[in-house]
């Protein structure tokens, strides 16, 4: 048995297909991953992402230890707003991708579940020197809830207080209430909001969002959402021996006054030149996957994370290839070569297609 999230039971009895989730007991899906991705792209769909780790960083030091943790700038976002940003190792390898909630008194970052061991010890070890308190909060469940409709549906069960404060969020800020916290940020490439809640009230929340009409949705359907998305995995498309370079994470890098872990490996790769992780579509029959070998103009490369998208009716995939790798690849597959496009991900944004060709 994994851990379980408050929301465990409530999984089973709507007849979720359980499953080992980094050391969780997870829903895949409920029936048909195909119907609750297609939900979430048409109206609203949710998910119980209570197993993510949620992190509370407060002290006088927060903000110094933060400019050192991470390679993202945290002073350039204000309070009320969210920021993406990798941990890195010295090497500029990628401890964990998280995502840092600037707040009034502290910082609060939701870090991968199945990083949640390796991720803290490292916070523990690099906080000397810093007057930082790092605390976990097991007790706080989270619910995404995404998709053109969502908002709305949130809009309908939410208290009128939480309603007014969520009502005017833009895309990557928050509003805290009492002890809820509601961010318009996801991992689907849909509108929506992820809230995050003291686990004995996520029950309630996550039924009276059943009957606003909002579809209970598995970690299936997540992973074609965000692999659509062009969204990273942690431990597919990038890990400790992956830099944010090399995972199209250049765009959180800030090489600022401040001296961030892995600073100067990636400083070191830049001059260098470095691999690069871009997006393969292929309309042909048959679905790429990760680990399958990519052979670009430039040389050999590998599939990171590949699906059929439901959306596109067709499959697509991230995939680590040389630097300059432009035009068609070809990916082998049962032996035989077939050809693919590459292009910049996301392939999807709010229900469309929207990728060029590289």
């Amino acid at each position: 048995m994994g851990h379980q999230t408050p929301l465990y039971d409530v999984h089973v009895a709507a007849g979720g297909k359980i499953v080992d989730f980094g050391g969780w007991d997870m829903p895949i899906h409920y029936g048909s991953q195909l119907e609750e991705h297609h939900i979430v792209r048409r109206a609203a769909g949710m998910f119980d992402v209570s197993h993510m780790t949620v992190v509370d960083v407060r002290g006088a030091g927060a903000t110094d230890y933060l400019l050192r943790l991470l390679a993202n700038d945290v002073t350039r976002i204000p309070v009320g707003k969210a920021l993406y940003s990798g941990m890195l190792n010295e090497a500029g390898g990628v401890i964990d991708d998280l995502i840092v909630y600037r707040r009034e008194d502290d910082y609060r970052l939701v870090v991968n579940c199945g990083t949640r061991e390796k991720d803290l010890a490292w916070m523990e070890k690099q906080s000397g020197g810093f007057a930082v308190d790092i605390q976990e909060r097991p007790e706080m469940a989270m619910i995404a809830v995404q998709g053109p409709e969502a908002r709305a549906a949130v809009a309908k069960v939410l208290d009128a207080d939480m309603a007014a404060a969520s009502a005017d969020l833009n895309v990557f800020s928050f509003a805290d209430v009492s002890d809820w916290m509601i961010a318009r940020t996801g991992y689907t490439g849909e509108d929506g909001v992820e809230i995050m809640l003291p686990g004995e009230q996520a029950v309630a929340l996550w039924q009276a969002l059943v009957e606003a009409g909002v579809a209970p949705c598995g970690l299936g359907a997540r992973d074609t959402l965000r692999l659509e998305a062009g969204m990273n995995l942690y431990g597919n498309d990038m890990d400790e021996s992956v830099s944010p370079l090399e995972a199209n994470m250049g765009w959180t890098l800030v090489f600022n006054e401040r001296d961030f872990i892995g600073r100067e490996a990636l400083e070191k790769q830049r001059e260098a030149g470095h691999s690069e992780l871009v997006g393969l579509v292929m309309e042909e029959k048959g679905v790429l996957r990760a680990h399958q070998k990519v052979i670009t103009d430039q040389g050999e490369g590998e599939i990171t994370s590949g699906t059929f998208s439901p959306t596109l009716g067709y499959s697509v995939a991230l995939a680590r290839v040389p630097a300059g790798s432009s035009g068609t690849a070809q990916v082998e597959m049962r032996k035989k070569l077939n050809t693919v496009t590459l292009v910049r991900a996301p392939f999807v944004r709010n229900g469309v297609k929207v990728f060029k060709p590289v």
